[in-house]
């Protein structure tokens, strides 16, 4: 997909996001009290607080956008960016360090050109560093998709992404053969 309408597709689901947010808000009351549980609904309907959402409990709860921010930012359960379609999460407790657990988080970064806690711009992956996922037997481990990979060596970093990468082209043929095929 080009990132024109890479770009449309995101700017038309941020639109979507926000219209559902507007009439959810309209379920809850002016109350500070019901700020953390209307960032909850919006994180559970949507995935993560977008700016334009925080800007609308602000104005929803008639306070500052600077106030919404503090809270949301006080607790980590939630989200600033929207997690990709393909969430990796790689170790980096004591046995993933000690066998290269970071090495494997660099060469996921440079594959994705992102950064840990970032999300591609086309949504398909984003990264997450974690301190353990309980498989210290396995070390280093990268869970993608909620599929355990263990012993990861940085060749099957390149593996991983590039079998992802061809099942989405595939999936675009597909789609461009069905539609031309009507």
């Amino acid at each position: 997909m080009k990132a024109s309408s890479v770009d449309e597709a995101v700017r038309a689901q941020e639109r979507a996001m926000l219209d559902d947010i507007a009439s959810q808000l309209a379920g809850f009351g002016k109350e500070r009290r019901n700020l953390i549980p209307i960032l909850q609904m919006v994180q559970e309907r949507h995935t993560y607080l977008a700016s334009g959402a925080l800007k609308m409990v602000a104005e929803h709860l008639q306070t500052a956008v600077c106030e919404i921010y503090g809270v949301a930012t006080f607790y980590n359960q939630f989200r600033f960016h929207p997690p990709g379609k393909h969430h990796i999460k790689v170790c980096l407790g004591t046995a993933c360090h000690v066998r290269g657990g970071d090495i494997i988080l660099e060469n996921f970064e440079r594959k994705l050109g992102i950064r840990d806690g970032e999300t591609t711009p086309d949504r398909e992956f984003s990264i997450e560093r974690v301190v353990c996922v309980g498989c210290c037997a396995l070390a280093p481990v990268a869970i993608v998709d909620e599929n355990v990979h263990g012993q990861v060596a940085p060749s099957k970093v390149e593996g991983l992404v590039l079998g992802f990468q061809i099942e989405k082209e595939k999936e675009e043929r597909e789609k461009q053969e069905n539609e031309s095929g009507r």
